[in-house]
């Protein structure tokens, strides 16, 4: 079965200038991931892990080398996708509804049929909010609402139009550490129904270890994938796995990783820059 995400030795330079004097953000990339799982792009700040997911929404075109999503060369912004990031960035003139609403006001075709089906719209944003917690806030403004709150209704907006693949940049890093797991078992329970594609850029690598089925250490800049960890925990995972050696064993190898990138010891690598 191909992958639903494919970068084939992918290296981008900003501009053409760059370009001339070898200077790249990221450089021969190469990774696969499979329908629905579950990915996590850890590294030192600077390594690149925004460039690559410049690259996975088409907002950025490679210098070398394809990115392939769904089976189809990535030319330019993709609609099959859904982004949050760590500012949650709600309009704060806008209800939660009418926030969770947007992107169906914006994104063909909802768009074409928004005025038309606005009722079930807004039933399915309804049910989509009361799924994270937030029944009962629909008429609140941002506001009005906690810092996790609000990021609840951005994960539910980037999820309203049923995207194939979501992108999360540093999605709970602002928020208190109670705040963020009571997100990660959210996320989990939203993605283990739907079974969306799931790339998330972190700097907690216990976030990483707790939701993703692989995670991948990015090196210095130029980024390069240096570490692919397959995480084999089963699923369902609950918080108290985040206390077993298991879990934490995990977390200290990549801890390891990270801080030799960091000091700017070797690491081994086989195949394409990566090492299982």
């Amino acid at each position: 079965m191909s992958a639903f995400v494919d970068f084939d030795r992918v290296w981008l330079a900003y501009n053409d200038a760059l370009l001339a004097e070898q200077t790249f953000a990221v450089e021969d990339i190469t990774l696969q991931a499979g329908r629905g799982e579950f990915i996590a792009i850890v590294g030192p700040s600077g390594c690149g892990k925004s460039t690559f997911m410049k690259l996975a929404t088409g907002l950025r075109r490679p210098s070398r080398g394809t990115v392939v999503i769904d089976g189809h060369e990535v030319s330019g912004p993709l609609k099959i996708t859904g982004m949050a990031f760590q500012a949650p960035s709600l309009l704060p003139w806008r209800t939660t509804l009418d926030n969770v609403l947007l992107p169906l006001e914006i994104v063909e075709p909802y768009r074409s049929q928004f005025r038309r089906h606005k009722r079930e719209f807004a039933d399915k944003a309804r049910a989509l909010l009361a799924s994270v917690g937030l029944a009962g806030y629909e008429s609140k403004y941002p506001w009005e609402l906690s810092g996790g709150m609000q990021q609840r209704a951005s994960i539910c907006r980037a999820l309203i139009h049923e995207p194939k693949m979501l992108l999360l940049d540093e999605p709970f890093g602002a928020l208190d550490a109670f705040t963020r797991e009571e997100l990660w078992c959210a996320l989990r329970d939203l993605w283990t129904v739907q079974r969306f594609n799931v790339i998330l850029v972190t700097h907690d690598l216990r976030e990483a270890v707790f939701l993703a089925d692989t995670v991948y250490v990015m090196s210095k800049s130029p980024g390069r994938m240096l570490v692919k960890r397959e995480i084999g925990l089963p699923r369902p995972r609950d918080l108290e796995l985040t206390y077993t050696t298991s879990f934490t064993d995990i977390v200290h190898e990549l801890r390891g990783h990270i801080g030799a990138i960091r000091q700017g010891a070797p690491t081994a690598s086989t195949g394409a820059g990566v090492t299982a």
